[in-house]
């Protein structure tokens, strides 16, 4: 009898021979089209979650999307925590010229309900994810004082609402990403996806109210 390791090892595998069997073989012109470099239009920053897939809900396919993912959805102004993402937006920007910046926050963020009790002694046999998560500690500040027990659903919405327009304005201290936005060669947005209901909405940086898909379409010309 199969272990419960065992059985998540077997599922994985089965899904790549289905992949290399049936899904490659219905699209070999794409991925033989990417073998020799890639050229995507948007870096898009989100959450490790394991129930959030980019590609699925933007709809695009492989080499259209630069993906960052990290606990939060997290970018550490420049100059805190240089490494993965900060390199990762450097070489999006001044290498692969992508002409867009997502960051995507979403319902139900265990990182967002962690941010409510940081200080918790629980948190102390996982300093890493303590100090990770200090990098959102500031959107705290919009929703005022919270407690462990103030991290229902709505509370963690608002949180990660805020914590998206926090990494944007994270972002604006990346020198790469300061001269794109100077030579108008990039634009960043801000997303939160609702898991439960599959809509997506964009914070608006200047009113730091959610915006439809529709609406921000229509503002761009785009009848829908």
């Amino acid at each position: 009898m199969k272990s419960e390791i065992e059985n998540s090892l077997v599922a994985l595998l089965k899904g790549v021979q289905h992949f290399d069997e049936e899904v490659y073989e219905e699209h070999r012109e794409l991925f033989e089209s990417l073998a020799d470099g890639q050229s995507p239009s948007t870096l898009f920053i989100t959450c490790s979650d394991s129930r959030i897939n980019p590609s699925m809900i933007t709809q695009t396919s492989p080499g259209d999307l630069f993906i960052v993912r990290n606990v939060g959805n997290i970018v550490p102004p420049h100059g805190e925590m240089l490494g993965a993402v900060s390199s990762a937006i450097e070489y999006a920007v001044l290498v692969l010229k992508v002409k867009h910046i997502v960051v995507c926050g979403h319902s139900n963020c265990g990182a967002m309900g962690a941010l409510c009790d940081l200080n918790n002694p629980k948190f102390d046999a996982m300093p890493t994810v303590q100090r990770w998560l200090r990098n959102a500690e500031a959107a705290r500040a919009a929703l005022g004082p919270l407690k462990a027990e103030d991290a229902g659903p709505e509370t963690v919405k608002e949180l990660a609402q805020q914590n998206v327009l926090l990494q944007l304005a994270h972002l604006r201290t990346h020198p790469a990403v300061v001269g794109a936005l100077a030579a108008g060669e990039i634009a960043l947005q801000g997303w939160f996806y609702d898991i439960g209901s599959g809509q997506v909405v964009v914070i608006d940086e200047q009113t730091r109210q959610e915006r439809t898909v529709r609406d921000v379409l229509g503002d761009l010309g785009v009848k829908v």
